[in-house]
């Protein structure tokens, strides 16, 4: 089962109009970067309270675990060349809230300095509508590094509630954390650090497929006439196919699985 946010009319035909749109504009050489920020808490949970266990007898066990557990908030983009970051949000060691100043700090004194660093120059940059991110100050700033070469919900158009098409939704994210928890972090440093190992182990060959994996979301999404895409399930022909979900959080939906089959032969 997909539990998803409702797509209404009005929604399906924006995201064929915008899908389209990204595909016309944005050749298949162009560098494009996708953008996101996500949590990672210390004891890797998930949202359970609406979930049931079912089993002939009862087990009599109670799951003990913190109420507000520790956790970092990273930023993160994702190219065909590989990934940009990490970026954590904190202040004097404390993980913060994202606002649009902390934002304009990611982009000003991080991801500027990057890009020059990797002699990255004339990229697209895609966003989704956080408030942090379509902030006037935020656009401002945006438009200033990338100057008509922005997608997002108040630039070139990216679609309202489309975590389904977004790389680090539906990859980066369900990736990281599949990877990150088989360690067991013990304390933030050590979840820190098993972050940086994880996106350094990333080769540029799967963030490649991950990028194309996006471009034919959009174009599955024209042909659906917008609605959600389909659920991709493995199918293995002599290739080794790796299937993985992700999961978001916001106040509008509380869990949505997007699975996508990305080709891991190297």
């Amino acid at each position: 089962m997909t539990e998803a946010q409702e797509l209404t009319e009005r929604d399906w035909e924006s995201r064929r109009e915008l899908c389209a749109n990204i595909l016309q504009t944005v050749h298949r050489d162009a560098i494009l970067m996708c953008s996101d920020e996500a949590h990672f808490h210390l004891n890797s949970c998930v949202n359970k309270q609406y979930f049931h266990y079912w089993s002939e007898t009862n087990p009599q066990q109670v799951h003990e675990r913190p109420l507000h557990s520790a956790q970092v908030t990273v930023w993160c983009a994702i190219a065909e060349f590989g990934i940009v970051g990490l970026y954590f949000f904190k202040e004097r060691g404390i993980t913060v809230t994202v606002t649009s100043d902390r934002y304009i700090e990611v982009l000003e004194n991080f991801l500027q300095p990057q890009l020059e660093e990797m002699d990255v120059a004339d990229a697209w940059f895609q966003q989704d509508g956080a408030t942090a991110h379509t902030a006037q100050r935020s656009m401002q700033v945006l438009r200033e590094m990338f100057p008509a070469k922005l997608i997002t919900l108040r630039g070139d158009g990216w679609p309202a509630h489309s975590p389904d098409l977004a790389p680090c939704d539906f990859f980066l994210w369900g990736y990281l954390k599949s990877k990150v928890y088989t360690h067991r972090p013990e304390n933030l440093q050590t979840l820190k650090d098993t972050l940086h190992q994880e996106i350094a182990a990333i080769p540029p060959a799967m963030t490649k497929r991950v990028m194309r994996v996006f471009r034919n979301g959009l174009e599955e999404s024209i042909a659906n006439d917008g609605h959600h895409l389909e659920i991709s399930f493995l199918k293995q022909d002599d290739k080794n196919y790796f299937i993985y979900p992700f999961l978001c959080y916001n106040e509008i939906f509380c869990i949505f699985y997007r699975f996508y089959r990305i080709n891991f032969e190297m």
